[in-house]
């Protein structure tokens, strides 16, 4: 069966109208959404200018912007919440997941999303129990990349020349830290001064730290042997810049041996368990730096009075062996008397040999003497003179000279070489002939040797001119 297609709305009917028309005595003229979400944004705004809210973190993230982002919940409603970069960066702790906080801020729209929110200007944890488990979170966040494993702690030295403390410049602590260690091991101190609670206290702490650990050996600030952290007691509140990760980073990252005082004995935050050593306040932590200098003093007159005392045990035990050793030793004359012995018959031996050695002697030589008799000596020397004389006489024949005297020449050449055939004298040259009675220089022309031309005779000076007498010249 068909179904009728109704019939067109009356005029009378509002709904049923395709037209927007005003009805009469209607003076509310139409909103647009932009118009409509300010609207309600101003009155969002100026209902709830300023408002405290407490509740639970949830979807806590930090943008790449430096914005925070969360929700705040409790176990009927959930309201979003934005914090821009700049507060932010002040929050004294790390909004995470579960934490309780108040945040105050005023509520506002958003209206591009038609969502309400919360801008909020400061984050807090809603109390110790709130800031307990933000504790116990941190400390098993930090725990579990190992920061405060033993394995990482470094031994403290044992009498350290300079200390760093890091603690503020104008409270109790300070002193208390200087008047112990005066009392106790007079130390070189440098003092980093720094806020120890609030806004900014972290920071200058963990800089303070690091600051320390950047100082070189042997520079104009001397590094430390030691760096205590040191804050006086206080809540849980107060104490919460040395629970914050930075300090706790810094002071597990330090490579110079870092002694925690923050608070009376009962306090703990986690510089403590990240420090090489925790001391239950500022002024054990003095106590723990330095030994007692009249302890040492004491113990190094003990121990150099039991040196002094076993140098003369051992001495004397060393004097008294000497002496049971030299009465079992025999006498010094019972000692030399071999020697002595065996000297004298050394002496008598050997005057026994050179006297027996000169009478040998003797006796050859006077068998040599008795042959040595003048009629011998003179035969022989008559014998040695005539083989001598000729000896001489031989030489004097066998001189070339000799010959020259009997008609014969010697021929040498210009370098005085002898010349023995006449091939030689063509090729000499000039020549010489030694005779008996000098030489006459020769040359070779042609093959014949023709002497040398005779000197020109000196030419003899003309008569002198006569003398002209005075009376001559007129």
């Amino acid at each position: 069966m068909a179904v009728p297609f109704p019939d067109p709305a009356s005029d009378t009917d509002p709904a049923a109208r395709l037209l927007a028309e005003a009805a009469p005595g209607d003076n509310v003229p139409p909103l647009s959404v932009s118009q409509l979400s300010a609207a309600i944004k101003r009155t969002v705004e100026d209902g709830f200018a300023r408002v405290r809210v407490r509740g639970e973190l949830s979807g806590a993230k930090r943008a790449a912007s430096g914005h925070f982002y969360a929700a705040l919940k409790d176990d009927n409603a959930l309201i979003d919440m934005v914090m821009w970069k700049g507060q932010a960066a002040r929050l004294a702790f790390r909004p995470e997941d579960g934490i309780e906080v108040i945040a105050t801020g005023k509520l506002t729209t958003y209206p591009g999303r038609s969502k309400y929110q919360l801008v909020v200007d400061t984050l807090e944890v809603a109390g110790e129990g709130a800031l307990m488990l933000l504790f116990e979170k941190l400390k098993a966040r930090l725990g579990a990349e190992g920061l405060f494993e033993p394995e990482r702690k470094h031994p403290l030295p044992y009498m350290p020349q300079v200390i760093g403390v890091v603690t503020s410049p104008t409270g109790a602590v300070i002193r208390d830290i200087l008047h112990r260690l005066a009392d106790r091991c007079p130390t070189h101190v440098i003092v980093w001064p720094v806020l120890v609670q609030g806004d900014g206290a972290a920071a200058q702490v963990a800089n303070a730290i690091r600051g320390f650990d950047a100082l070189a050996p042997g520079g104009p600030v001397p590094r430390p042997d030691l760096v205590i952290v040191a804050r006086g007691g206080g809540s849980i509140e107060d104490l919460w810049a040395f629970n914050e990760e930075v300090v706790v980073r810094a002071i597990a990252d330090c490579r110079i041996p870092t002694i925690s005082a923050v608070g009376h004995e009962t306090d703990t935050t986690l510089a403590d368990y990240a420090a090489d050593r925790r001391a239950p306040t500022p002024t054990a932590a003095a106590e723990i730096a330095v030994p007692v200098r009249a302890e040492l003093q004491e113990l190094l007159a003990n121990r150099s009075s039991r040196i002094i005392g076993a140098a003369n045990r051992h001495q004397a035990l060393a004097s008294e062996r000497l002496t049971a050793l030299a009465r079992h030793l025999p006498k010094r004359e019972a000692l030399y008397a071999p020697q002595r012995q065996r000297l004298d018959d050394s002496g008598d031996r050997l005057d026994r040999s050179q006297r027996q050695r000169l009478a040998v002697v003797a006796e050859r030589l006077g068998t040599r003497s008795a042959a040595l008799r003048p009629a011998l000596l003179a035969r022989r020397w008559d014998r040695d003179r005539a083989r001598l004389e000729g000896l001489g006489r031989l030489l004097d024949s066998l001189d070339p000279r000799a010959l020259l005297s009997r008609g014969y020449a010697m021929v040498r050449d210009a370098g005085g070489a002898i010349v023995t055939t006449a091939d030689k004298a063509r090729d000499a040259g000039a020549m010489k002939l030694l005779f008996a009675d000098g030489e006459v220089p020769v040359q070779v022309l042609g093959g014949d040797i023709v002497p040398p031309a005779p000197p020109r005779p000196a030419r003899k000076p003309s008569a002198a001119a006569p003398k002209r007498g005075q009376g001559e010249l007129f």
